[in-house]
């Protein structure tokens, strides 16, 4: 689960991180009000929509020209503008694909004096077990850019969480980032209260760019990106309250209150299968055979009929679907019970695209035939290989 970056700020400064001061807002005179609150004379009028490049960003509404999702404003009828310009528009950046998201909140800032910029992530290190983090001195900038031109400009501390973040954990953070002296107690006590959060939060990860020292010589985050392990939400019910589900894919929405493991995809196939390394070889079998996946989807091994049902259903409803292939290996899961879902489903949405399924494992005869009688066209298919071929070739006879 994602959080914007307003509401990022408030959680890391309850745990002692330093942010500037600024407020939420959801209209345009809400804007001016929280510019109102802050001291001045500058004020950083943000964008807050669940992706980076906010800044760099394009409005689909706006001239070409136009600024993007981050601005700076130097007295309050600029803020006002710059507030009405954004809300409600679709801004369009490097990790919003073409259709971009829609404007729905803004955060006003204090404006900082940047002296210098770094950038600072925690994640769970899967390689080695542990917490790592991501240190660099190129800050403000896409970190995929400086890892793939400049690696040597980032830094991994590893952190084992039976001794938690030590002393030297902050000196390292400190010389990777070329800190000495005061700035360097700051860098090890910053890097402190984010670990802190990242273990009290159950984090997944927490990204800092810019991570700015101030022209007073101050450490301040200027920007947080902050995602939860959704698994963990159970213990933060006060977490649980900031997510925001106009932010998320309606149909992965959806998918989430059937425990169902779904994430949409830019193809034409739509896949119901489960296990997810089986989904995975579902989705490169098709791509070898020419056409692509419109989803991942993993039902899961102890499925029942209501939970199939459903999944069909969320499949069908993405206008980009043409075909779906059911690839399903019965073991907890029974194909009989496979068979009755996408029987049921397939009556209820009236199907009218071509359906593949692939049945093997618990009751798979049972499934078979439930499949056979039912009355729709289904195409069955014999193995994986089968099922991919047939519902390619289904699909480019039915277009």
């Amino acid at each position: 689960m994602n959080i914007h970056e307003y509401q990022a700020k408030e959680l890391l400064a309850k745990f002692g991180v330093p942010v500037p001061a600024g407020h939420a807002a959801m209209s345009v005179d809400e804007a001016v009000e929280a510019a109102r609150q802050l001291p001045g004379p500058l004020y950083v009028v943000k964008a807050q929509i669940h992706a980076g490049g906010r800044g760099k960003g394009k409005f689909k509404e706006l001239p070409a020209d136009a600024k993007g999702g981050v601005r700076l404003a130097k007295t309050l009828d600029e803020v006002r503008a710059a507030a009405a310009e954004m809300l409600g528009n679709t801004l369009v950046t490097v990790q919003t694909g073409p259709h971009g998201k829609q404007v729905n909140r803004l955060y006003v800032t204090d404006g900082v004096d940047i002296a210098r910029e770094f950038y600072l992530a925690l994640l769970v290190n899967r390689a080695t077990g542990r917490i790592g983090m991501v240190v660099s001195t190129e800050g403000g900038m896409d970190i995929e850019t400086v890892a793939h031109d400049t690696p040597e400009k980032i830094h991994t501390i590893d952190i084992d969480p039976a001794t938690g973040f030590m002393p030297h954990h902050g000196r390292s953070v400190a010389a990777a980032l070329g800190l000495s002296g005061d700035l360097a107690k700051q860098a090890a006590n910053v890097a402190a209260r984010l670990y802190d959060a990242f273990l009290g939060t159950d984090a997944s990860q927490i990204e800092i760019n810019p991570l700015a020292v101030t022209a007073d010589g101050k450490l301040m985050v200027l920007d947080a990106k902050v995602g939860f392990d959704s698994n963990a939400m159970f213990r933060h019910k006060d977490l649980a309250e900031l997510r925001d589900e106009t932010e998320e894919d309606p149909m992965e929405l959806e998918a989430s209150k059937y425990d169902l493991a779904y994430i949409k995809l830019d193809g034409d196939i739509g896949c119901m299968v489960n296990g997810a390394g089986l989904a995975m070889a579902t989705m490169d079998i098709i791509k070898l055979n020419g056409m692509f996946p419109a989803n991942f989807l993993d039902v899961g091994g102890g499925a029942n009929k209501e939970k199939v049902t459903a999944a069909f259903k969320i499949i069908l409803s993405d206008p980009a679907v043409k075909g779906i292939l059911v690839n399903i290996f019965g073991g907890i899961m029974r194909c009989d019970i496979i068979a009755e879902g996408i029987v049921a489903a397939a009556k209820e949405v009236n199907l009218q695209v071509p359906l593949v399924v692939r049945l093997e494992g618990t009751n798979v005869q049972q499934g078979k035939d439930i499949l056979a009688n039912s009355g729709l066209a289904i195409v069955p298919a014999n193995d994986l290989g089968d099922a991919a071929k047939k519902i390619v070739a289904e699909v480019k006879a039915a277009a």
